[in-house]
């Protein structure tokens, strides 16, 4: 049973299980007037996981678009061309994607798009300007900077732009205005700057090749687009050649080179036959990059096809083929035996000679290679020799980047993806078989293009405002920046006193209403280029709100979320929140205020419910809005599906029990293998389960239940393992035993840096359960040397990470793997590192000032450890003054973690700083706490306190309160103490234990409950601190009254015999008042049958009664209760006994009764039974073998028949089989036995009418057939006349 980590929600993914805090829930749509409700859901798309749970802002990424690469072929080339791609040889190094969790193929609704729509731009910082007020242009959309464009359609340039007034656009064409007038192909949009060349009436596409570059302007200034590169897609035929055969001796090495024709963009190249049959790749036979294939070794069956290179262009959708190649290999055993192919011993068997690796690609033994910052670097490395060489990849002086790098081509080429400068450095590949190794070393430099530090943004400024625009860019080799404003160089603009460029930035100081223009910065090195686009806007606007009203946010519990409140105003408005349109400004601790006017709650609780109000503030005036927002409970899997192992054709149940918030919709599907399950006639898809009747073998896999609602879902998986018949249950992991792993080892630290180190190690056997985790521990030697302590923890896949270290801390770190079987023993220590130290960055948390003493105040913190100290000789700096007095601070440096303050007033607050210092310098200025001096005794006790009685067992009480000043500390609480002086009935004893109830705060009144009624009470009240008991207040008396009794003790049901029952009973332990009887209800009842309810009413002084059975089979239930002039109280409930035939006959037992069976008289009683019932028992049975058998035949007048076998001998044996009832008799309700045929007995032959025994256990009198009897007849004898039958009775 597996709980997936996978949770959607609005905008939140799931965790979590704990708490979920690090989550965003956006949700917002349209409801009930009048608030509006979004209920945003997920945005997901087939195979794409719901957003994250740190999700800070909208995510950039491309839609890829699968061409259709069969295009512009014939039939039967497109099918050849299918078969190509569904055969193209996947290497061991290379990583195929896994099945996909998918939300049961849907597709998002219209809303959840729109709802997005909404939710994304409040999450950005950039301002934005309503477009009904002036703004200069501002560019939208435009091509990509490289547009390369198919020479069978129309060119499209793209160009849009927005401002107010709207722009108006114009192009330039290789630095050049560009005349779109004197061109009748070309066209432009309208209310667009998008570029259309038409060539429906002829014309050539390569002649509009070239830089192009758009300018949107309006009266306030011109924004410019990207330099925009044309190209035109070029697929040129490959030139014809006369190949010869290729003639190569078997075993050695080969390279058919390609040498596609160059294309715009770069072909795709691949190998085929001439018959388009794929060529069939693997370890000794691969394609490189440049598009060669390699054999790293030429054998026989090679030459049994031919090799055609062909060159798919991506355009134009048609594939080159370039003429194709024979082999003709010479061997010296021309024979090809197929079985001996893949041999280990193939080379040897045909006597190829085995040799040592040499590199076919590249040549030698070190090259060079630069790549481009975020782009991906490849490395190759292609080796032949005999038998194959296999490929191994390293680093120099550090790991492989894990979840960067992969391999493909069969572990020949190393990938490394959005490469950084960390990932410059020397790399080498090692070609090894048996016969050797070799290596090649590829010094990687990764140079960049310029990148964005600081890309400049929009300026709104209201007129004498100052500011600033910041353009930072950094690249490889350091790029320049270049300022333009409306499209022309800054030095060439007419100068601005109040404008003033220092390098990276632009300053400006009383900006007035002409100083708007769009300001452009250029940064640019060998590698590219970065153009931005930044306006300055002058604006005097009151503020006004962005969104809509009234908005209706839903949230999951313990989810962070973001409450928008966009917002417009210049000067630009400062944003205030409040909740319930009451309390502060909401930020700090749980809250958040973004500079877009977001309040982000951390962690929703249900008492963030409510309505918010965001207030923005300018000196112009202000605007407002609201947003209600609702916290609903989670969705959770309570009882998860579990793995089972079933047999074919049994039936499973899978289960799969939600708690969810009942305000939403709930939907549970479920998915087979991660794919949506179909629920055919032989499953039953209920609410909390799925049961799949007559298992089989399909039916095996994992199920995935979904439990979803609007706002969030939670997934458990579970695996179905199908046997056969005869099958019994394994394992489907394996049948090789798990355990933990074994220590990491070799640590070493590299990279070492001021505030962090790299630190790498060598997993251990992971001993048949994969290592999930690595959990990273250190040990400092100052503050607690010896103790080790969790620094971080790392996924199972990785070996090697950067710690981030905190100043002055001399380090040691040791590692601990983890699998789902446990944790491994540490590795041994690494070597030791310090940091360089630094001023403490934080100050002691917890500060409290509290009095231990009436005049003294105590100030305690927790101390700082070591990996926040950052420097020798930590002390903490403790100042203190009073509150009220605004006196002087008073201050102490201390080195431990608490400073007592002496001869203090009793109970004043003060003022407390603790600051942390250590020998490089302070910490930041510390927060002010405020404390508390000690406290005295109260020295008032309440006074004016009123009783006035509620009922038979509860008071309310009111007094006045003390003043405060004689309270002497704070006020916990208002005390009463009471206890019980006597009962109002006479001779009764009751204990006079003080009791006390608590009336916490400064409260007027409470409530005394729980006392006895008809009792007499006295009650004092005190003030409580925190230092103790007040003075006590005047001693208060009152009574209670009459009130219901207790249940009557002891109360027992005995049966002597069948027609009476006898009740016996004590009286209540608790009276509580005067008695003035009892009352007995009792019901006969015989199994589900119940009889007419009867009411007994008795005096006060009756404790006993005898009641006669109407009949001698139902039993009876008794209620009995006292009473007093208030009414009946508690009730005592017994039954009757069982009668014999139901059960054992037991003693009656009462709730108030200890059990009978343990008391020693009775265990005593039994035991003499017992025994005296053993030797009864034992003398019978000698009497019965003196009596041994009697002889009575010749006492018959019929001999005996061969039927009756016990008188075989002329005897009658008594034997355990008299014990039986007579064949074909009944048993009655009593017990008793009925005969069907007969109801004769022994007596029956008796001659005195009655059988009698002798003392040795014979019977007195003769056998004497009866007339109307068969002769075995007269042999049966009835269970009551057989002695053995009488003490089997007794036991």
């Amino acid at each position: 049973m597996r709980r997936l980590a996978a949770r959607g929600a609005a905008g939140d993914a799931g965790e979590a299980a704990a708490p979920a805090a690090d989550r965003t829930d956006c949700a917002r749509g349209r409801g009930r007037s009048p608030w509006r409700l979004i209920d945003l859901r997920a945005i997901w798309d087939t195979g794409v996981v719901l957003p994250a749970a740190d999700w800070k802002g909208p995510s950039s990424g491309v839609a890829g678009r699968r061409l259709n690469k069969a295009e512009a072929l014939s039939s039967v080339r497109k099918a050849q061309f299918e078969r190509l791609e569904a055969a193209r040889p996947r290497g061991p190094g290379s990583r195929e994607r896994g099945p996909v969790l998918r939300m049961a193929g849907q597709q998002p609704p219209p809303w959840v798009l729109a709802a997005l729509l909404l939710c994304l731009p409040s999450l950005g910082g950039a301002i934005e300007i309503p477009m009904d007020l002036s703004q200069p242009p501002t560019i939208t959309k435009q091509s990509v900077k490289d547009h390369i464009v198919d020479p069978r359609d129309n060119i499209l340039i793209e160009c849009e732009a927005k401002g107010n007034p709207a722009p108006s656009f114009h192009w330039t064409r290789n630095s050049r205005f560009f005349n779109i007038a004197k061109d009748p192909r070309v066209s432009m949009r309208r209310r667009s700057g998008t570029l259309v060349i038409d060539f429906r009436s002829g014309g050539r596409p390569e002649e509009y090749e070239g830089e192009y570059q758009c300018f949107a302007r309006n009266k306030f200034g011109t924004a410019l687009s990207n330099r925009i590169r044309l190209q035109v897609s070029k697929s040129p035929l490959w030139p014809k050649e006369n190949l010869d055969p290729v003639v190569v001796q078997e075993g050695a090495p080969l390279t058919l080179q390609c040498n596609p024709p160059p294309g715009l963009p770069s072909p795709v190249i691949f190998w085929m036959s001439s018959s388009m049959e794929p060529i069939t790749q693997d370890k000794r036979v691969s394609q490189g990059h440049n598009g060669d294939l390699y054999f790293s070794n030429v054998m026989l069956p090679d030459m049994q096809t031919d090799y055609s290179c062909n060159a798919r262009f991506h355009f134009t959708h048609t594939i080159q083929q370039k003429d194709a190649f024979t082999l003709k290999v010479l061997t010296n055993h021309p024979y090809n035996d197929s079985s001996l192919r893949n041999h280990p011993d193939m080379y040897s068997a045909r006597g190829v000679a085995e040799r040592t690796p040499s590199f076919m690609y590249p040549q030698g033994t070190a090259s060079s290679q630069m790549v481009l910052r975020g782009m991906d670097l490849l490395l190759e490395c292609i080796a032949s020799g005999v038998p194959t060489p296999d490929i191994a990849w390293y680093k120099k002086g550090g790991d492989l980047p894990s979840d960067k790098a992969k391999f493909e081509n069969f572990n020949k080429a190393l990938r490394i993806t959005n490469v950084s400068e960390e990932d410059s450095g020397e790399y080498f590949c090692l070609a090894s078989n048996k016969m050797g190794s070799i290596r090649h070393t590829i010094s990687v430099r990764v140079k960049a293009a310029p990148y964005w530090l600081d890309e400049p943004k929009n300026l709104i400024l209201a007129p004498g405002e100052d500011g600033r625009l910041v353009c930072r860019a950094s690249g490889n080799p350091k790029p320049t920046v270049q300022w333009m404003v409306n499209g022309e160089p800054l030095q060439s603009a007419p100068p601005n006193p109040n404008r003033e460029v220092a390098g990276d930035t632009i300053i400006f100081r009383d900006t007035q209403i002409s100083s708007r223009a769009v300001y452009q910065c250029n940064t640019s090195n060998e590698h590219g280029y970065l153009l931005a686009n930044a306006f300055v806007s002058v604006l005097d606007v009151p503020p006004r709100m962005l969104s809509p009203r009234n908005q209706l946010i839903r949230v999951i519990l313990y989810n962070r979320t973001r409450l928008d409140c966009p917002f417009f105003g210049s000067p630009i408005p400062t944003l205030r929140w409040f909740k319930n349109g009451q309390g502060s400004n909401l930020d700090g601790g749980n809250y958040h205020v973004y500079e877009n006017g977001s309040l982000e709650i951390k962690m929703t609780r249900k008492e963030d419910q409510g309505i918010y109000t965001c207030v923005a503030t300018n000196i112009l005036g202000k605007a407002e809005n609201q947003v209600h927002l609702e916290v609903k409970d989670p969705t959770r899997i309570y009882r998860m599906p579990e793995d089972q192992v079933a047999k074919r054709g049994t039936t499973v149940q899978l289960e799969c029990r939600v708690k969810h918030d009942p305000s939403l919709k709930l939907t549970v599907s479920w998915l087979k293998d991660d794919e949506p399950l179909y629920v055919s006639n032989r499953m039953k898809k209920e609410d909390e389960s799925l049961t799949i009747f007559g298992v089989a073998e399909r039916d095996q896999g994992s199920y995935t239940c979904i439990a979803s609602t609007e706002l969030d879902q939670d997934l458990a998986k579970a695996y179905l393992t199908v046997l056969a018949d005869q099958a019994t249950p394994t394992n489907r992991l394996a049948a090789l035993p798990k355990g933990r792993p074994d220590r990491p080892r070799d640590l070493e630290l590299t990279d070492l840096a001021e505030r962090s180190v790299r630190l790498t190690w060598i997993p251990g056997d992971d001993n048949n359960s994969p290592i999930t985790d690595y959990v990273v521990q250190f040990e400092e030697d100052q503050f607690q040397p010896g103790v080790w302590h969790d620094h971080s923890k790392f996924p199972g896949s990785v070996n090697s990470a950067v710690l981030h270290l905190s100043p002055y801390v001399n380090y040691q770190f040791r590692v601990i793997a983890v699998n789902e079987v446990g944790s491994s023993h540490p590795s041994l220590p690494s070597e030791r590192y310090r940091t360089s130290g630094a001023p403490p960055e934080s100050n002691p948390a917890d500060v409290k000032g509290e009095g231990t003493r009436k005049n003294n105040m105590e100030i305690t913190w927790t101390p700082m450890n070591a990996t926040s100290a950052f420097g020798p000789n930590l002390r903490y700096i403790v100042k203190w003054r009073r509150r009220e007095t605004r006196e002087a601070w008073s201050n102490v440096t201390v080195w431990g973690s608490r400073h007592v303050v002496g001869q203090t007033p009793v109970y004043v607050p003060y003022e407390i700083r603790v600051q942390a210092e250590n020998d490089f310098g302070k910490g930041p200025e510390p927060d002010t706490v405020i404390g508390y001096s000690g406290e005295d005794y109260p020295r008032a006790a309440p006074t004016d306190v009123k009783i006035r009685v509620l009922n038979s067992t509860a008071v309310s009480l009111q007094w006045n309160r003390v003043y405060s000043d004689t309270v002497q500390g704070q006020l916990r609480e208002y005390r009463a103490y009471y206890w019980r002086e006597s009962s109002l009935l006479k001779n009764l004893w009751v204990s006079q234990k003080r009791q006390q109830a608590s009336f916490p705060g400064d409260r007027l009144r409470g409530v005394v409950s729980r006392l006895f009624p008809y009792s007499n009470y006295k009650l004092e009240m005190v003030v409580v601190n925190g230092r103790g008991d007040g003075p006590r207040s005047e001693t208060k008396e009152f009574a209670t009254p009459e009130g219901v009794p207790s249940a009557p003790r002891r109360f027992r049901v005995r049966q002597p015999n069948l027609e009476t029952i006898h009740l016996e009973w004590d009286h209540p332990e608790h009276p509580n008042g005067i008695l003035t009887g009892y009352t007995l209800k009792y019901v006969a009842f015989n199994g589900t049958k119940v009889g007419k309810q009867i009411v007994e009413n008795f005096s006060p002084n009756q404790t006993k009664f005898t009641m006669q059975r109407a009949d001698p089979v139902s039993r009876y239930r008794f209620t009995l209760s006292a009473r007093t002039q208030v009414g009946s109280g508690e009730a005592a409930t017994e039954e009757s006994p069982a009668p014999p035939n139901e059960a054992t006959p037991t003693a009656a037992y009462t709730n108030n009764q200890a059990d009978i069976a343990t008391q020693g008289w009775f265990i005593g009683l039994m035991c003499a039974v017992a025994l005296l019932v053993l030797i009864l028992l034992i003398v019978c049975f000698i009497k019965r073998s003196r009596g041994g058998k009697y002889p009575v035949r010749e006492k018959k007048d019929v001999p005996l028949g061969p039927e009756d076998p016990k008188e075989e001998d002329g005897s009658f044996d008594y034997s355990d089989e008299d014990n039986k009832p007579l064949q074909g008799s009944q048993t009655s309700l009593d017990g008793t036995i009925k005969q069907q045929e007969s109801d004769d007995s022994l007596v029956d032959y008796g001659e005195g009418g009655e059988g009698q025994f002798n003392e040795d256990g014979s019977f007195i009198g003769q056998y004497t057939v009866k007339k109307d009897k068969e002769e075995t007849e007269g042999n049966e004898s009835s269970e009551a006349t057989s002695p053995v039958n009488a003490i089997y009775s007794l036991a």
